[in-house]
């Protein structure tokens, strides 16, 4: 079945950097679309990053050029390297399987916190 597995959340200090990788199982990982969401407490989930399987990728303006998605189709593994994280960028970051505009599948989450 398809399977969505988030790691390298965290804690890091406003400034900082963290990775978080999405290992993918069960399905032909390099014929679709990946994304990363994020939900804030009290807020809706909302897309961080996408990239197609051609490797085309799009940003939210609140994370340009300080997020950077990409995909290792050899490893099955989607990535979002953040930087220059700030205090409003803690949520819950979840890696998406994404095929005509529609999620069909969603990680567990994994859990990013940055303090002031």
């Amino acid at each position: 079945q398809v399977q969505l597995v988030e790691s390298g959340g965290g804690l890091a200090q406003a400034g900082g950097s963290l990775r978080l990788s999405c290992a993918a199982s069960g399905f032909t990982f390099d014929y679709y679309t990946m994304g990363w969401y994020r939900q804030a407490p009290g807020k809706e989930r909302d897309l961080v990053a996408g990239i197609t399987s051609g490797g085309r990728t799009n940003y939210a303006d609140s994370v340009k050029g300080r997020f950077t998605i990409s995909r290792d189709n050899a490893k099955n593994t989607v990535y979002l390297q953040m930087n220059s994280l700030k205090p409003e960028d803690t949520a819950v970051y979840y890696c998406s399987r994404i095929r005509s505009g529609t999620v069909q599948a969603w990680g567990q989450g994994t859990q990013v916190t940055v303090s002031s």
